[in-house]
C-alpha cells in the first residue's frame, strides 16, 4: 500500500474531449484560492526556524529565479531540485537555411519534474470530493502559441476556450470576452472570435496585455433554447491565468547581508 503523507482533493468534471461518452470525467484539482509566491516562500523558511531575516531570505530566493531567467535566456538547460529547464523552440523549419520568423516560431520551454519532485509527488494520494455541475461553466483555456492548458497566456495569440454554455451571444451591453487584471481593469477581446461555440469559443489575447494574474471572464446571453437570457449570464475561469511573469516587481540588484 502507498504510504500517502499529503492528499489533493479533486472535483470530476465532464470530460469535454470525449462527446460522444455519456460516463466520462476528468480530475479538477481543488487548489487554494491563492497562488504561493516568494513572498510567501521565505515566510515559510522563517516559520520552520530560519535564523536569516526574512528581507534577505526574499532577496536571495529572488535572486536565484533571476540567475535561472537569465541561464535560460543565454541558452542553457537548468536543473533545480523542483524541475528542470530546456529551451526549446517550436514551428515549422522550412529548408535548411531558414530564419527564425517570430511569426511562425516561438521560444519556450520544456518543464520536466526533477526526482527530487517526481519521489515527493508519489506520496501525494487523491481524494475524490464529487462530479461539479454540469451547468454552464469555463472548463478549460489553452494557449494555442504553446499547446499547454498550464495557465500562462500568450498576448496577440489565441487561447481555445472549452466548456459548456459558452457561446457568445447577445447584444445586450457587457456581453463579450474580458481579462480581468489584479486591478480590476477589464481588458476586452475587441478581435472576432474565430471559433464560438456552445463548448468551444477560440479568442485572441489582447496584444498590449500586459504582464500580471488575469481572470477570464464570458458574458453571454447564450441558452440552449432558440430564446436568449433575459439578463447575460457571467462565467469566470476558476484558475487565474498569467502574462509574463505574472507581473512580479522583484528588485534583484541588492546584495544582501545575512546576519
Amino acid at each position: 500500500m502507498a504510504n500517502y503523507t499529503k492528499f489533493w482533493k479533486v472535483w470530476l468534471r465532464f470530460n469535454l474531449l470525449t462527446k460522444d461518452v455519456d460516463n466520462d470525467y476528468t480530475a479538477e484539482v481543488s487548489t487554494m484560492k491563492n497562488s504561493l509566491r516568494n513572498e510567501d516562500i521565505a515566510q515559510r523558511i522563517i516559520n520552520e526556524g530560519s535564523e536569516i531575516k526574512y528581507d534577505t531570505l526574499l532577496s536571495i530566493i529572488n535572486q536565484h529565479d533571476r540567475i535561472i531567467r537569465e541561464a535560460v535566456m543565454d541558452g542553457y538547460s537548468v536543473l533545480t531540485k523542483t524541475c528542470q529547464f530546456t529551451p526549446r523552440v517550436t514551428g515549422s523549419w522550412i529548408g535548411s537555411s531558414a530564419k527564425f520568423d517570430p511569426e511562425k516560431h516561438k521560444v519556450t520551454l520544456d518543464i520536466t519534474l526533477a526526482s527530487e519532485m517526481r519521489e515527493a509527488l508519489s506520496h501525494v494520494g487523491v481524494e475524490v470530493l464529487e462530479v461539479k455541475g454540469s451547468g454552464a461553466q469555463i472548463g478549460l483555456v489553452t494557449d494555442e502559441a504553446t499547446g499547454l492548458a498550464t495557465g500562462v497566456i500568450t498576448p496577440g495569440d489565441d487561447i481555445l476556450i472549452d466548456g459548456e454554455k459558452i457561446r457568445v451571444a447577445g447584444d445586450a451591453a457587457g456581453v463579450g470576452v474580458f481579462f480581468i487584471g489584479s486591478d480590476d481593469v477589464s481588458h476586452p477581446v475587441t478581435h472576432r472570435l474565430s471559433k464560438n461555440d456552445p463548448k468551444c469559443v477560440r479568442a485572441r489575447v489582447p496584444a498590449d496585455l500586459a504582464d500580471g494574474k488575469y481572470t477570464l471572464r464570458i458574458v453571454t446571453q447564450f441558452s440552449n433554447t432558440s430564446t436568449l437570457l433575459k439578463e447575460p449570464r457571467t462565467l469566470e475561469y476558476e484558475r487565474q491565468l498569467t502574462v509574463g511573469n505574472g507581473g512580479s516587481d522583484d528588485d534583484d540588484d541588492g546584495h544582501p547581508v545575512i546576519e
